[in-house]
């Protein structure tokens, strides 16, 4: 009689292939499950029954409802879903570009690049494109906003790119990140100081972040955007790929590094510059979310890796969605707050489980 094997180990002696399938179906259900959630809790309370029958086309006797689901919870949702895509995808990129696991749109300056852009449109004081962009078409509906939030985020990734190149040690190219971060925020309290108190709460409002901002018309210009960075993303996996064994096996390869180098910033200034631009600085989600998903799926290829990062992102970020709404109660969290609760111990997991950060990449 054949001696049983404990579960434990019969799991562990799966395939790979097989574990990343049942991981990747246990993810979508979590995705459905989450998006679901996210449309049906709120501060006002709609029956399941009615938002299925909703999201199915069907009509409801109570209009309120079909108003609150159609034009404010069903676009966050989708909008969350492009958030943790946009920002998951930044973080995979500048992590694999710098080799620094600590990499990401808000601790190297790419998201305070981005505000910076903003502050540029909404500080700028009587300015007719500040009225217009607020005004006529809002804070989260403006192609001057997304403009002037990507050239910000692209013009601070240029600055690190640039140091990183004489600058060979992740640790200091981490903490140099840092401080550019800490100027750019330096020169927005400047410019803060001097605007007007009504352009002053404006933008602090934005900077708390929010996913109810987009409208469902402002909703398809972000997902139109989102989805060319992504594209962009997915096509230079490859090159990712090189870049992850160091620049002199990508040169080795035939890569042209800095080409490699341009295509990748362009992606990423899209991404988080567009996603800041809508959503305001979210924090924590571009750092944590990639970590997730190679220690998930056990993986490092990027044509692998960078839908697993969008599915696991997707998910991180509807969950912390939910958390915000603080279901059953009139009051909203700003999702940047609940990314940092979520996302900051992920990060200290990171650094407590490896020691060297230097051979992490």
């Amino acid at each position: 009689m054949a001696a049983k094997i404990h579960p434990v180990l019969e799991e562990a002696l799966l395939p790979t292939t097989h574990r990343r399938r049942f991981a990747v179906y246990g993810l979508l259900l979590l995705v459905l499950l989450c998006f679901m959630l996210d449309v049906v809790l709120g501060s006002i309370h709609i029956p399941l029954k009615e938002v299925v029958a909703i999201l199915s086309g069907h009509s409801s006797e109570n209009a309120a409802w079909v108003y609150i689901i159609e034009k404010i919870r069903l676009p966050k949702a989708m909008t969350a879903v492009l958030v943790g895509c946009g920002l998951s995808i930044s973080g995979l990129q500048m992590q694999t570009l710098f080799r620094n696991p600590l990499a990401g749109p808000s601790v190297l300056g790419i998201t305070s690049g981005a505000s910076l852009g903003v502050a540029l449109v909404m500080l700028s004081a009587g300015s007719i494109a500040s009225i217009y962009s607020i005004k006529e078409l809002g804070i989260s509906g403006s192609w001057l906003l997304i403009l002037a939030s990507t050239l910000g985020s692209a013009f601070i990734m240029l600055i690190i790119v640039a140091i990183s190149a004489k600058l060979k040690d992740n640790v200091v190219m981490l903490i140099v990140g840092v401080m550019i971060g800490n100027i750019t925020i330096s020169v927005i309290s400047i410019w803060q100081y001097f605007s007007a108190p009504d352009q002053i709460k404006d933008y602090l409002m934005w900077t708390f972040g929010s996913l109810g901002g987009v409208t469902e018309n402002h909703l398809y210009v972000l997902a139109c955007v989102v989805l060319i960075g992504l594209f962009i993303s997915f096509s230079s996996s490859k090159l990712l790929d090189a870049l992850l064994l160091g620049e002199n096996y990508a040169r080795s390869m035939g890569l042209t590094v800095g080409r490699a180098r341009l295509l990748i910033i362009i992606s990423t200034s899209i991404l988080a510059g567009s996603i800041t631009a809508f959503c305001g600085p979210i924090g924590f989600i571009g750092i944590a979310v990639p970590h997730l998903a190679r220690s998930l799926f056990n993986i490092s290829d990027h044509r692998a890796l960078i839908p697993y990062c969008c599915l696991t992102g997707t998910a991180l970020m509807l969950i912390c969605d939910i958390i915000a709404q603080l279901p059953g109660s009139q009051t909203a969290l700003p999702i940047n707050v609940v990314t940092a609760l979520v996302g900051s111990p992920v990060v200290i997991w990171i650094i407590m489980s490896r020691n060297n950060l230097r051979s992490s990449f």
